[in-house]
């Protein structure tokens, strides 16, 4: 008997003739993400296993890794004689405390001569023979069993652990995040990637009118998404001379909505520049003034690139919770103005007009200035490795 790792596709158990790359992109996640642990990982269609030493560490790594639905510490009975079954199964729940119980079986072998019912009865039968003062509750029982007759072995198991679920990591191709110091943008990322967009980031800085604070704010941040990515690359971006720009030339009540449309302008040609099929950002519909639809209407034009608004239809308190969920809402509410929040008119336009953007934009050389920006615009790779760099900067 040995035991292993066993994983639960969930989602991904829909796919038909891509599922093969589906599984593929997987493993390979998780084969990156457990470079440091001696793992033997085999697959097929319907399970995923990992042999290793280091379990409790090994499965605190895969809760991170999306197209995971459940992972299960399972044991691998190298028979399927009945008997034999029943007995391995005795073994492993003598050192469990329980009076009541119930068999599950999942019969993947269509050719075993007993039905799922009959295999159940059976091991069932073996454990009240040979344990005292013990039932079977198939309603509420304190241990539940689990038998998968499979080809060429028997899984037996008892508890299973919560996955991330959704797709790997990189099916979808990739996308870049508008990664600000807020609680939404961090959700908005840690949800593209459960549908398997793999991404890079982008982060405006405005010196000396944000702190060198707001910057490392915002790579712990994307430090704690990394760990669902592989890694993380983030592109930091000087933006002041395109805010002071804008400031002394165009009208206050637009100074959001132009800024905006310049930090569109150049996320979606960074965006390209790194094979990127999409810009994603944390705008919730109507929370602020650039994120009424009239605003985000106006404010997409400039750019051909789709924009994904993951959090756009939660309330404030989803976001929340989801944020706590994937450990971002403390570094989020540090007290660091970022370049979306300084210059913030008193009455800004929540009904832009696209002429009278256009009209403003004329007034700033914002072509010569996206360009300075992005040619100078700096690139920070994030790994994995346990350190905790930019938490010790805040």
């Amino acid at each position: 008997m040995k035991k292993v790792i066993m994983i639960k596709y969930g989602e991904l158990s829909t796919k038909k003739d891509n599922i093969g790359y589906f599984l593929v992109t997987l493993k390979n996640n998780i084969e990156v993400a457990l470079k440091n642990y001696d793992c033997k990982i085999t697959y097929d269609k319907s399970r995923m296993f990992i042999e290793t030493d280091n379990f409790d560490e090994v499965i605190e790594v895969l809760q991170n890794i999306f197209g995971i639905h459940e992972i299960v510490i399972s044991y691998k009975i190298e028979t399927k004689d009945i008997e034999e079954i029943g007995n391995e199964v005795l073994k492993l729940v003598q050192k469990k405390e329980f009076k009541t119980f119930k068999v599950v079986t999942k019969r993947s072998d269509k050719t075993y001569p007993l039905t799922s019912m009959e295999i159940s009865k059976k091991i069932g039968a073996t454990l009240l023979k040979n344990i005292s003062n013990i039932s079977v509750d198939v309603h509420n029982p304190d241990l539940e069993i689990n038998v998968e007759i499979r080809r060429n072995e028997t899984l037996v198991y008892f508890e299973r652990i919560k996955g991330s679920g959704g797709y790997p990591v990189g099916v979808q191709g990739k996308g870049l995040l508008m990664l600000s110091g807020g609680i939404d943008s961090p959700v908005a990322g840690y949800l593209a990637m459960k549908r398997g967009v793999k991404l890079e980031c982008i982060y405006f800085e405005s010196p000396p009118h944000t702190s060198e604070e707001a910057k490392n704010k915002v790579l712990a941040l994307a430090k704690k998404l990394s760990s669902y990515n592989n890694g993380m690359k983030v592109h930091v971006v000087n933006f002041t001379k395109i805010q002071e720009e804008i400031y002394k030339n165009i009208p206050h009540d637009y100074l959001v909505t132009i800024m905006r449309r310049m930090m569109y302008r150049i996320s979606a040609i960074i965006s390209k520049r790194s094979n990127g099929h999409i810009l994603v950002n944390g705008e919730s519909i109507g929370q602020v003034a650039s994120q009424t639809l009239t605003s985000m209407s106006v404010i997409n034009e400039v750019v051909k690139l789709p924009v994904i608004r993951p959090v756009a239809c939660l309330d404030k308190l989803e976001i929340i919770d989801i944020a706590n969920k994937i450990g971002t809402y403390e570094t989020s509410i540090l007290p660091f103005e970022d370049c979306c929040t300084i210059f913030v008119p008193k009455h800004p336009v929540i009904n832009p007009s696209s002429r009278k953007c256009v009209e403003y934009e004329e007034l700033i050389p914002f072509d010569d200035l996206i360009y300075e920006a992005i040619r100078n615009h700096e690139i920070i790779k994030i790994t994995n490795e346990e350190n905790k760099e930019f938490e010790d900067l805040l």
